[in-house]
């Protein structure tokens, strides 16, 4: 067989479910899936295929996988930091999008964030804001694999004036981008239990039930949203949201900091998955989720990184690192939220809490060919004893060297194939140059 692509030459970390990792690895390519993965290939012939790519030395690991962003976002980076998420929101963000939120500039900041994930070593995300039809856009002109949400909020929005038309918008978008790509997958996005009334609430995930879609919800961000939902219902907003029908396999929770363990018990019943966003709850001091918990509990947890304008960046590199060391000094205990644990957070995990996990997530047979090559040869990279602790402790995004999404190269030592970089660059200045002057 001729391939399309042979990766040779360096340690597969392969999150396959034994972990494998392989010395002197091998992984061959043809029409966007993996066809081989193995080790010891030594000094024997390489197969044939167009184009033949040597890892030098360094780590051949499974894309990784972002679970919650807001792409356009990009463009509000260190605009208002320092605040309550509250004032933050509703002081500064709001507003900003009112003034400057458009198509075109949906498509810019998205287009800035595939960059920036590209560049770090991301191959699929999972996006919720508005104009979602230009962020589909967008992304597909990358190369990126996502799962894109339409936002849903009971207040005028960006493409949506008129908040009665939000679940019908929402749906519009599904309808549309359902098996036009195999890299986009569709989504329906409410934005939380405090900005979307029980109606929209329900009106939404029925929406996303009927598409067989994900259902996203930022959820338990924050102690002021858990007193509300309490003093208005009568209960924790997982309590409310289960009550009301929204929890089941396709809906993703995002954040969940202020759980107690009813709450845990319901998501792990209803089959909900989580999406752990620690540097943005850290950034907004929303608090710390109780992760250890959750994956004890046999949930689902995948990470994110949030919007860049409460993070504020898009480098999942550095959100291992954090979920990491943040549970460990939270909980007293070195032990807790391993490597390894990490690492499939951030691959297989993330797949799955998306609903991907079958098609991505691990380098395995049959699989898509989303691969990540790490140039390990940096004076912060040497020794290796551990490859799974040198990604999550270690490596930077800035150590990714070259990026493969569906079998398509979109990164090749360093320099983006699929995107004008310094054209994009440029644009995105002279927007910050009009909302600074506004």
């Amino acid at each position: 067989m001729n391939f399309d692509i042979v990766i040779h030459n360096g340690i597969l970390v392969t999150v396959n479910p034994d972990f494998d990792i392989m010395d002197d690895g091998l992984v061959c390519v043809k029409d966007g899936k993996l066809k081989q993965v193995e080790a010891g290939y030594g000094g024997r012939p390489l197969p044939e295929a167009r184009e033949t790519i040597d890892a030098g030395g360094g780590i051949i690991m499974p894309g990784l996988v972002n679970t919650h962003t807001h792409l356009p976002m990009t463009l509000f980076r260190g605009l208002a930091d320092d605040l309550p998420l509250t004032k933050w929101l509703n002081e500064y963000i709001f507003p900003a999008e009112r003034k400057h939120i458009r198509p075109e500039t949906v498509r810019l900041g998205t287009l800035a964030a595939c960059a920036e994930m590209i560049l770090s070593g991301t191959t699929t995300c999972c996006d919720g804001y508005f104009y979602e039809d230009d962020v589909a856009a967008a992304v597909s002109q990358t190369g990126l694999r996502a799962v894109l949400g339409q936002g849903v909020i009971d207040f005028p929005a960006p493409g949506v004036p008129h908040p009665v038309d939000n679940v019908q918008n929402a749906l519009k978008f599904v309808q549309k981008w359902q098996g036009i790509s195999p890299l986009i997958t569709p989504s329906i996005f409410c934005h939380s239990p405090y900005t979307c009334s029980e109606t929209t609430l329900k009106k939404a995930k029925n929406a996303a039930s009927a598409e067989n879609v994900l259902f996203q919800i930022h959820t338990a961000e924050t102690k002021s949203e858990y007193d509300q939902i309490q003093a208005q219902q009568q209960a924790t907003p997982v309590k409310y949201l289960d009550n009301i029908g929204i929890l089941d396999k396709n809906t993703l929770l995002v954040h969940c900091v202020w759980l107690d363990d009813d709450d845990l018990e319901i998501i792990g019943q209803r089959q909900a998955k989580v999406s752990h966003n620690p540097e943005s709850n850290m950034k907004l001091a929303s608090g710390i989720a109780p992760v250890p918990k959750l994956l004890t509990a046999g949930i689902t947890v995948g990470l994110g990184t949030d919007g860049c304008a409460s993070n504020n960046d898009l480098d999942l590199f550095r959100e291992m690192d954090t979920a990491a060391k943040l549970h460990k000094v939270h909980l007293l205990d070195p032990t807790v939220m391993d490597a390894k644990t990490v690492l499939k957070m951030a691959t297989i995990g993330s797949a799955g809490a998306i609903g991907l996990e079958k098609d991505i997530g691990s380098l395995e047979v049959g699989k898509q060919a989303d691969i990540v090559i790490i140039d390990t040869f940096k004076p912060h990279l040497v020794p290796l004893y551990n490859p799974v602790s040198q990604i999550v402790y270690t490596a930077q995004g800035s150590d990714v060297r070259d990026v493969i999404v569906n079998g398509k190269v979109l990164l090749r030592n360093r320099k983006l194939l699929t995107i004008e970089l310094e054209d994009i660059l440029k644009k995105v200045a002279d927007f910050a140059a009009v909302v600074k002057a506004t």
